[in-house]
């Protein structure tokens, strides 16, 4: 039973039925929430089981076909996930610690309380409380909304009026998942390069499956927007502390089966949290890291609610990259019609490119890039040398700006 299996979760259908187990899809929501609409493909699955709030009632329809195995495909079925692998018997989390693993400022406060390093930060519903917070701790802050996704509503504050316009913002509208944001978390900006630690864990037991680094800009008044992903290999420096450090955040989190992403800054004190999800990476990740190690969260995640025995011989074995791999965004700086990019041949010429993918045709409307949402395009690079990659991801960075974008800014 796969609940809310959006974006990176389509994989998982296939992977599970070469193991000889068709799934179920579950819809935690009646209405798909808005980022993901689009056309139902229901061809990976033999059923499609809306929730309507009667947890019976959804655990009678499923008990039908029988399931081995429940698990959230996007931050938006965690707890669902949970409540029904709970009361089903199966291999579960638990529902203990569901909100602490869907809430960002409980998640922190959660890691903090057993000892590890963690950000400081204090729970919003008010803008006075909020400037007089950031009026205390002075500097930079993050403000974001309590429950959202892929950068949403993430804003780096300098000062209260600052934090006071990002906390109108966030809780005048609904998040990415179509839900009312009732809360803002602030907590201290770390400083650091930020990486992601990719898991799936069976019965307490961790695996690696992947590790990233970041590239990021400050650009169109955001600050540390993500623009690369670079795969790591499992023995690069620092990782191994990295990696203890991330077991022991899902082991507080209570994440004790299935995928897990973490997203943490090498800070001058150490590794320190910025946030987890109790579910498959996002983006194209898995899909990424299948193609460079030869296997995946995807796989791992298989195995460890279907195919026990292989994910308990082989759990702890460092991976290996098969050729070095990086996905690279563009920023747009400008904002009207778009005619055309300059410079897409060039970057089709680099000696390293895998794959080039366009959000933004010629004819349509591009804006200033601010989050995950907005990338005009994005490229893939793939190369057996580590020394190509990198340049031709410097390249890349160099092509970008405002003389990439023929655009017409008075449409």
């Amino acid at each position: 039973m796969l609940v809310d299996p959006y974006a990176p979760a389509r994989g998982l259908p296939p992977e599970f039925l070469r193991a000889g187990y068709p799934c179920v899809r579950v819809q935690s929501t009646a209405e798909v929430p808005a980022v993901y609409r689009g056309p139902l493909d229901l061809s990976g699955y033999v059923a499609n089981v809306i929730h309507d709030g009667d947890i019976e009632d959804t655990i009678r329809r499923l008990s039908a076909y029988e399931p081995v195995a429940v698990l959230t495909g996007s931050e938006l079925g965690v707890e669902l996930a949970d409540e029904l692998s709970e009361l089903m018997g199966l291999d579960t989390n638990g529902t203990k610690l569901s909100t602490t693993r869907r809430d960002k400022f409980e998640m922190i406060e959660r890691v903090a309380s057993v000892g590890l390093r963690a950000p400081h930060q204090m729970l919003a519903t008010d803008e006075a409380e909020l400037r007089a917070w950031h009026e205390k701790v002075g500097g930079r802050i993050v403000v974001k909304p309590l429950r959202s996704a892929a950068g949403d509503g993430v804003t780096f504050c300098d000062g209260p009026d600052q934090s006071a316009a990002a906390f109108a913002a966030i809780m005048g509208r609904e998040n990415i998942f179509s839900l009312p944001n009732l809360g803002v978390v602030a907590q201290e900006y770390l400083v650091g390069a930020e990486y992601i630690v990719n898991t799936v864990s069976r019965a307490g037991r961790h695996h690696v499956t992947d590790c990233w680094g970041s590239g990021r800009l400050s650009v169109n008044g955001i600050t540390d927007l993500l623009v690369e992903s670079v795969l790591l290999d499992q023995d690069a420096p620092g990782l191994d502390r990295m990696t203890a450090y991330a077991f022991d955040v899902l082991d507080a989190l209570g994440i004790r089966y299935g995928p897990a992403h973490l997203e943490i800054k090498m800070t001058p004190d150490g590794p320190c949290v910025v946030e987890v999800g109790a579910r498959i990476s996002g983006g194209e990740l898995p899909y990424f890291a299948a193609e460079a190690i030869g296997e995946s969260q995807l796989d791992w995640t298989v195995d460890c609610y279907v195919r026990p025995e292989r994910f308990d011989e082989r759990c702890g074995t460092p991976y290996r990259l098969q050729h070095h791999f990086a996905w690279s965004a563009l920023a747009s700086p400008t904002q009207g019609k778009l005619l055309g990019y300059r410079g897409i041949e060039q970057i089709e010429a680099l000696q390293s490119f895998r794959s080039l993918r366009i959000f933004v045709t010629p004819g349509n409307p591009v804006q200033p890039t601010v989050n995950d949402l907005t990338y005009p395009l994005t490229v893939t690079l793939h190369h057996a040398s580590e020394g190509v990659l990198q340049r031709d991801l410097n390249t890349i960075r160099y092509l970008d700006g405002i003389g990439f974008y023929d655009v017409d800014q008075n449409q």
